[in-house]
């Protein structure tokens, strides 16, 4: 019997919905008919994927007593993922989770019958889902026709106009001449959207906003689409000015049945990808919100649909109308918003449906789930640097410290204290979800939960989510895809940093200093509160709070710091004295207790060579020890003020510069690709290239000098 068996499952019901301009109903009942599919029980399961998402299914699957295999590459050899089962196979070479063929006979050498592909991958590559199922594997996931009917944008859209679903204005042909496109763009009108047909995540897309710059955008897009999915052929689409992205998540099954559970606002995005999700979408008129679920029943049922799917449409703001914009054919990132609105595990129906059982819930109990449950919203926690395009970062986390799970406040991370953010993968550490009665009670408890959230290592989007939750406009739900541009000036504001900080940072450098001078003198049992020697000492410190987009050269604070008694300080920022501060240590959260005259601070300290990271009062701090100009030299540290470096680990696509070309601020220098993303270096300033540093495929670290301008006068 198979472990879902004893789920419930649902006596029978029935709705309605248009497909191809006409009424059609559809039934279940709990009677088997001749046609009923074959209940083929899993057993023991391959996850086809790596971090939170292996993680997350693996729950589910395990809590079902289905036994899971996982896989993972060298890169990958310590993660989570790779040490959650004991089945668990290593694939190789970082590239492996695409091998197909060979996660096929993985899963068959470790006698799964089932295998399930997550998202990204080869979750929606219709030929793997093919493979599978003529292996006698069971996909858990749409049948491969669906995915690959969906997988072309062209044919999608064409399947959903002969559905009824309303469909953006544009071009889906297959003449891909440049001059060609360019044309059917001027009859379009600009703005236009350019999008790989087999592309998502944001990656081979482009906005051209006049003809000008429509050849430029266009070989960008078909770059980035041919290092992304092996395919370069692209569509033109009318580009609506204030859009929304709004989605429906919706459920088939093999008996002909199909629901949607609701639909989330997308909008919040960068480089035409989410970092917020919610549910319900904000002021949507509920006449609309009903025909959106309808039209998402259309579409899965068009293309005979079974499994977890997401309908995503383009909602115009100005005018109300929304169109199709493409079908995923897989489990979302953004899945667990929904779970929170419904009450119900995704990955519980994706089993039950793989399996030929029918949906456990009725479109009718999923509305009044969602009516009584309120509202969710997701934050995506990445490993990148708002400040500098949203590049992508990579690296060890030094300290890592999440919200405390309830009910209402989840966490889905594939990264502990320790770990490496690869940049082999998609930079993502976690998400971070959260359920209130109402959107702006989810929202404050989104803020709290932010506040509480702290990581050290690589740099992270988090202050930037902090700094979306109190913008009055994303409060108000007044949301579209532009809204991080449209919001720039308020989301990039530089705040203050609060001369008790450089206070708290002083105070921790000391009692660095005392530990290695004393240890044992120092430590006593393990998590005590304890203070820092008997030996009075006074230190100065120059520290510097680099700019988060490093345009300026930062300013060094001279802090002194003085021990005047056992665990007692007095500290001069700037020559403002903080006298009599009593402080405390905590070794096992790191964290400093300090009690000034007029308050009290806790302060989480956490340093990485030259570097200091402090979280503060739901803040967090970057400092830097300043090294002084004359011991530069003896430290061996090299100029760099005449080069462009690498902003992250990557390696150079192209090098659109020779020796001796002068070059003017912005223009493209070098093409660099990491974490899957492809960026254009530009140049920061007028010049003349004196040498290229690295050449087409070379790889390098992060602060690298990638090219060197020649020293003016020379």
């Amino acid at each position: 019997m198979s472990a879902l068996s004893g789920l419930r499952r649902p006596q029978g019901f029935a709705f309605i919905f248009k497909a191809n301009g006409a009424a059609a109903v559809r039934r279940s009942t709990s009677a088997a008919g001749a046609n009923t599919p074959v209940v083929k029980p899993l057993t023991s399961v391959l996850i086809a994927n790596r971090g939170e998402i292996a993680l997350r299914v693996n729950r589910t699957a395990s809590e079902y007593g289905i036994r899971t295999t996982t896989i993972y590459t060298t890169p990958d050899a310590h993660s989570q993922h790779a040490l959650c089962s004991p089945f668990a196979v290593n694939l190789g070479e970082p590239t492996a989770y695409l091998d197909g063929d060979r996660i096929i006979q993985v899963t068959k050498d470790q006698g799964c019958n089932g295998i399930h592909p997550g998202y990204g991958f080869l979750s929606e590559n219709p030929h793997f889902a093919r493979k599978c199922t003529e292996a006698g594997l069971t996909f858990i996931g749409p049948p491969w026709q669906a995915i690959e009917a969906m997988g072309s944008k062209s044919q999608s859209k064409d399947i959903m106009t002969a559905a009824g679903v309303p469909c953006i204005p544009g071009y889906h042909g297959s003449n891909q001449d440049p001059e060609y496109l360019k044309a059917e763009a001027e009859k379009i009108g600009y703005p236009v959207l350019l999008k790989a047909v087999k592309g998502g995540g944001g990656k081979g897309m482009r906005i051209a906003e006049t003809p000008k710059v429509f050849l430029d955008q266009l070989a960008s897009a078909k770059s980035e689409a041919r290092n992304s999915f092996g395919d370069d052929v692209m569509l033109v689409e009318k580009y609506i000015t204030k859009p929304r992205h709004i989605e429906v998540q919706v459920f088939a099954d093999k008996h002909g049945n199909c629901v949607a559970l609701g639909e989330r606002d997308c909008s919040i995005q960068r480089r035409h990808q989410k970092i917020l999700e919610e549910s319900p979408a904000p002021h949507l008129p509920e006449e609309i919100r009903q025909d959106l679920w309808e039209k998402a029943r259309a579409a899965a049922l068009a293309v005979g649909y079974e499994g977890a799917g997401t309908v995503e449409f383009i909602f115009d703001n100005d005018t109300g109308e929304f169109f199709f914009m493409e079908m995923n054919t897989r489990l979302q990132v953004e899945h667990p918003v929904t779970e929170m609105v419904t009450g119900e595990d995704l990955v519980r129906w994706q089993l039950i449906v793989a399996e030929g059982g029918k949906l456990p819930l009725t479109q009718e109990e999923i509305h009044q789930r969602i009516l009584e449950r309120g509202a969710a919203i997701e934050a995506r926690i990445y490993a990148e640097n708002p400040d500098m395009g949203f590049i992508p970062d990579s690296g060890k986390l030094l300290h890592l410290r999440t919200p405390t799970a309830t009910d209402t406040v989840r966490i889905d991370a594939g990264f502990v204290t320790g770990d490496e953010v690869s940049s082999h993968y998609d930079p993502m550490i976690a998400k971070l979800i959260v359920r209130g009665p109402t959107r702006q009670a989810a929202l404050q408890k989104l803020r709290a939960a932010l506040e509480e959230y702290q990581v050290a290592g690589p740099i992270t989007n988090i202050e930037f989510l902090k700094r979306i939750c109190v913008s009055p406009t994303f409060a108000a739900g007044d949301v579209e895809t532009g809204y991080i541009e449209k919001h720039r000036a308020e989301l990039f504001a530089r705040q203050p940093t609060a001369p008790e900080v450089l206070a708290q940072a002083a105070i921790g450098l000391l009692q660095q200093e005392v530990q290695a001078q004393s240890v044992n003198s120092i430590f006593g049992a393990p998590g005590a509160l304890i203070g820092f020697g008997t030996g009075y000492q006074q230190r100065e410190f120059h520290l510097t709070e680099p700019a988060p987009d490093g345009s300026a050269e930062p300013t060094a604070t001279t802090v002194r710091v003085r021990q005047t008694g056992p665990s007692i300080y007095t500290v001069s920022v700037n020559e403002v004295d903080y006298p009599d501060v009593v402080a405390t240590f905590d070794t096992a959260s790191n964290t400093i207790t300090s009690f000034y005259p007029h308050t009290r601070l806790a302060t989480t300290f956490i340093r990485d060579a030259d570097r200091l990271i402090l979280f503060q009062q739901g803040r967090m701090y970057r400092l830097q020890l300043a090294v002084p100009k004359w011991a530069e030299k003896a430290l061996g540290i090299k100029d760099v003020a005449n080069s462009v470096l690498a902003p992250m680990p990557c390696k150079v696509l192209r090098v659109e510069v020779q020796e001796g070309d002068a070059v003017e601020k912005g223009q493209p220098l070098v093409v660099i690709e990491s974490m899957k993303m492809e960026t254009v270096i530009r140049s920061p300033q007028n010049g003349v290239i004196a040498r290229v540093v690295h050449g087409k495929g070379d790889l390098c670290k992060a602060g690298t000098a990638l090219v060197e301008f020649a020293e003016e006068g020379k």
